[in-house]
C-alpha cells in the first residue's frame, strides 16, 4: 500500500510568486565538451551540481519568437526555458508519458537536496511514483539502471537517480520531442506568436 499521496510530485515545486527554474543540457553520450558535460565531470566532487541558477534570470521573461524558433534547432534551449518545459509538459501529458518529465524535474530536486533525511525521503517518493512496477506513473528504465537503483535505495544519496535520469533525457529528446516539435500544441503556439509580433 502507498503511504503518501501521489499528488505530492505532480510538478516542481514552486517559491509562491516565483517558478524554480529547472534545466540540463543534452550531452547524452558524454562524447562533448557542452557545458553539461563540464559540469557532471567537475561534480565528481560536490554532492549537489545544477545549471538552474545560471538561467534562472532567462526564465523571469516570456520567450521571445526567435527563442521559441530556436527550440525546434535544440532541445536544450527549450529545457531552459521554464514556457517550453511547461508546453513540453502539455504536450507529453497529451501522449500519457507526463511522468518522465516530472521524473527528471523530481530528480533535479533530489539533487539539490543535502539533508540526509529529506534525501531519504525525496528518493523513497520518487521510487514510488516512478520506479516501482505497482505505480501508475512508472518510467520506463532498463533492466540494469533498475538493479542499480535497487541496490542502492538501502542507503540513498542525492545522485542514486542520476543515470536513470539521463536515461529518461535521452528518451524524451529521441522519441517526444521530434513528434512534440510537428505537434499542434506547438505550431499553434509559434503562429500565435507570429501574429503577436506583427500586430504590435
Amino acid at each position: 500500500m502507498r503511504k503518501r499521496q501521489a499528488g505530492h510530485i505532480e510538478g516542481p515545486p514552486q517559491v509562491p510568486g516565483q517558478p524554480r527554474p529547472n534545466t540540463c543540457c543534452l550531452c547524452w553520450c558524454g562524447c562533448c565538451k557542452c557545458l553539461w558535460n563540464e559540469d557532471r565531470i567537475e561534480r565528481s566532487g560536490r554532492e549537489t551540481c545544477t545549471k538552474m541558477d545560471s538561467i534562472e534570470a532567462t526564465d523571469e521573461q516570456r520567450p521571445s519568437l526567435e527563442e521559441m524558433g530556436s527550440w525546434a534547432r535544440s532541445f536544450e534551449m527549450m529545457m531552459r526555458s521554464l514556457e517550453g518545459r511547461e508546453i513540453f509538459r502539455e504536450f507529453l501529458r497529451s501522449e500519457y508519458s507526463e511522468e518522465n518529465l516530472l521524473f527528471w524535474l523530481a530528480c533535479e530536486e533530489l539533487k539539490k537536496e543535502t539533508n540526509p533525511v529529506a534525501v531519504d525521503e525525496k528518493a523513497r517518493i520518487i521510487y514510488e511514483d516512478y520506479v516501482s512496477i505497482l505505480s501508475p506513473k512508472e518510467v520506463s528504465l532498463d533492466s540494469r539502471v533498475r538493479e542499480g537503483i535497487n541496490q542502492t535505495l538501502a542507503e540513498p544519496s542525492n545522485l542514486m537517480y542520476e543515470e536513470a535520469q539521463l536515461q529518461i533525457y535521452t528518451l524524451m529528446h529521441r522519441d517526444s520531442f521530434p513528434r512534440f516539435l510537428n505537434s499542434s500544441v506547438y505550431r499553434d503556439l509559434l503562429a500565435n506568436r507570429r501574429r503577436t509580433c506583427l500586430d504590435t
